[in-house]
């Protein structure tokens, strides 16, 4: 998942001035559709229109309406791209357009945990698998 780190600009919902920004943008992602990796994609509304569920210790769930202080905590958008290997997909994202022009801004990208659509036991197993992969450095 290739991650659009918010700005102050984003949070304040303000679109930055730039008329080629969105045609670059859709044109990364037909060129992404057309080699099969765009599973999806889409831009975020501000933290002040979303809200988070934080769970205690004990898993009492404690609603918090944004807006978020920590703008670089903060996503702004994202695209979810299926590809075999690290290198493909830093291959795409170092091709990303800058989606704050004139700004500093940041993309991050990590892989997703695989299994979900599997049933719970082989799912929690792969899970599982997975993180004990990443522990053991491969």
């Amino acid at each position: 998942m290739i991650q659009v780190r918010a700005t102050a600009m984003s949070e304040a919902g303000d679109f930055p001035d730039d008329p080629t920004l969105v045609p670059r943008m859709m044109a990364f992602h037909d060129e992404m559709a057309r080699a099969g990796v765009l599973v999806d994609g889409a831009g975020l509304q501000p933290s002040s229109q979303g809200f988070r569920v934080h769970y205690d210790a004990a898993g009492r769930p404690q609603v918090l309406d944004g807006p978020f202080a920590e703008t670089k905590e903060l996503i702004a958008g994202y695209t979810l791209i299926d590809v075999p290997s690290r290198d493909e997909a830093l291959a795409w994202a170092r091709r990303f357009p800058a989606p704050f022009p004139g700004l500093d801004c940041c993309i991050e990208v990590r892989p997703l945990m695989g299994g979900i659509d599997l049933p719970p036991e082989d799912a929690e197993r792969l899970i599982r698998e997975q993180l004990a992969s990443i522990k053991r450095g491969g």
